[in-house]
């Protein structure tokens, strides 16, 4: 390389991304021995009761006639892997004595996978945290979960422990391309730490899509690139049978990526961080969007959505300019805001600085109050999206 290329930005600004990306995976070897995967905690008794729905009393009342999984016992303490609360759900659904019960909370035949969008237009509104919480607390509430990242910048990928540039993982794209080499979805689908959830990844290949869809349209697949809101409505009924819920993590932006994802979407979750600036970017994103896909519906196309629900992410109660800009949001909009809010948490934001979920780390990594208190905030808010979801399958 000559003194003129070695100077140049281009060669500059690529050598020092493989830099950072060689130094995180040293990171994720040291944090992930020694495979480089990660793992799961193991979950107490009141956290099982919690998730299961059950007394703390019956469970170890379970325990003591020796029914549903041998588990380990540490100091007195009972701890329950992942997979064993799956285990005990099946023994509590086939001993159930009510049929009003729903211990594993399945869809049956003739209820319809709920797809959800989780969108925002505006970073730091805490959209992809959503999206993890959220897949990660339905798996583990018993539901079959399939989690998409259709963002190039595969934020939700990395939280579940992948980094699509060394680990080489296909993203949504090969499912959506439009050419020969379009992959089954089954194909790209790929295991994740927490049983029942599984990931489509994401990768920069994906920001293709949105140059692809244009030329297809124009180009002799005409009929095709006009359709191109129904890839993912397509790709999805080749595992329609193997998930209950998916949650598609949206791009920041209202191209066709995303425009595709809501065209397939049953609910759609739109993360709001209740700030003033936060909230007209957001009026912004809902004018253009209601636009875009009122001119869709007009040539045809049938919009699936059946729900949506503005959720306050990042809120602090005690700040009074965020308590009024959610007054102002409920006042206005009231049946379509999530009652629960999420707060804003040292724990939550240090989790993801270690790419996990409040659901993946030890409690005794924090101060138990703070995170006693961000736990609370999220079950109740992913416990209330878990019930739209059962109300659309007709369950009370």
């Amino acid at each position: 390389m000559n003194d003129q290329a070695a100077n140049r930005f281009d060669f500059e600004i690529a050598e020092q991304g493989t830099k950072i990306s060689n130094a995180l995976n040293m990171l994720r070897m040291q944090q992930y021995p020694p495979d480089a995967r990660k793992g799961l905690r193991k979950f107490q008794i009141a956290e099982v009761a919690d998730l299961i729905g059950v007394t703390q009393s019956h469970l170890r009342q379970l325990h003591i006639e020796g029914k549903g999984p041998e588990v380990e016992t540490i100091g007195g303490r009972r701890f329950y892997t992942a997979s064993q609360m799956l285990e005990l759900r099946d023994y509590l659904e086939s001993n159930k004595k009510s049929d009003k019960r729903f211990y594993v909370p399945r869809r049956k035949e003739g209820e319809p996978l709920q797809v959800i969008s989780v969108v925002n237009f505006k970073g730091g509104s805490g959209k992809t945290t959503t999206a993890a919480h959220l897949a990660q607390y339905l798996a583990l509430t018993g539901h079959r979960v399939l989690a998409i990242d259709l963002d190039p910048q595969a934020s939700l990928t990395s939280m579940f422990g992948i980094q699509p540039e060394l680990d080489e993982t296909a993203s949504l794209y090969e499912a959506l391309r439009f050419d020969d080499e379009r992959k089954p979805i089954a194909e790209i689908i790929q295991k994740t730490n927490v049983p029942n959830l599984n990931i489509v990844p994401a990768n920069l290949v994906l920001q293709e899509y949105e140059y692809d869809v244009p030329l297809a349209i124009s180009g002799k697949k005409g009929e095709q690139g006009r359709l191109f809101h129904m890839r993912i409505v397509n790709a999805l009924k080749e595992v329609d049978s193997d998930y209950d819920v998916v949650i598609i993590d949206c791009p920041p932006q209202l191209g066709y990526l995303t425009i595709t994802a809501l065209m397939a979407s049953t609910g759609i979750l739109i993360t709001i961080h209740p700030q003033m600036l936060d909230i007209m970017s957001m009026s912004q994103f809902l004018t253009m969007l209601g636009g875009i896909l009122t001119s869709i519906a007009e040539v045809g196309a049938e919009i699936r959505v059946k729900w949506f629900r503005y959720l306050i992410t990042r809120f602090e109660p005690t700040d009074i300019p965020q308590a009024q800009m959610v007054g102002f949001m409920q006042s206005m909009f009231a049946q379509n805001m999530l009652n629960c809010h999420v707060l804003k948490s040292t724990a939550i934001s240090d989790a993801s600085i270690r790419k996990q979920t409040l659901y993946e780390v030890d409690r005794t990594d924090f101060v138990r109050a703070t995170y006693d208190r961000a736990m609370e905030s999220l079950n109740a808010s992913n416990g209330e999206i878990a019930d739209i979801i059962h109300s659309s399958w007709g369950r009370r």
